[in-house]
């Protein structure tokens, strides 16, 4: 169980960390709304997204929040990871793809691991 608990907590703080960073820059660094702007998404998209990510990043951290909830939180992340796959993929190529698929190899480590860790729970 202490190996379940520790992939768990390391595959789900380094998917927050590479989701909740660049979601502060959405709000704070000129270069990201270049890059929103690039991909051909409108700005408020970026401030949508920013908004959506902080939050899953927050639900994600605290033990204390419903299975039911950090469900609905890794499909949104899931739907994020795999939409900015295909933006980077059509604008810029394989090259630029690398940190959605990275974000994306996270987030099912860290969902595999959560379920394991629930169903140990239930046994």
């Amino acid at each position: 169980m202490k190996k379940e608990k520790t992939i768990y907590w390391t595959s789900t703080l380094l998917l927050c960390l590479l989701a909740g960073f660049p979601a502060i820059t959405y709000f704070t660094m000129p270069q990201a709304a270049e890059g929103f702007k690039h991909l051909g998404f409108p700005d408020f998209f970026r401030i949508e997204l920013g908004t959506a990510k902080l939050a899953g990043t927050v639900l994600l951290l605290i033990p204390a929040v419903p299975a039911r909830i950090k469900e609905w939180v890794y499909v949104g992340f899931g739907i994020t990871f795999i939409s900015a796959f295909i933006a980077h993929f059509v604008v810029d190529g394989w090259q630029q793809t690398w940190g959605a698929m990275l974000a994306m190899a996270l987030l099912i480590t860290s969902n595999i691991y959560f379920h394991k860790i629930q169903q140990s729970k239930q046994a």
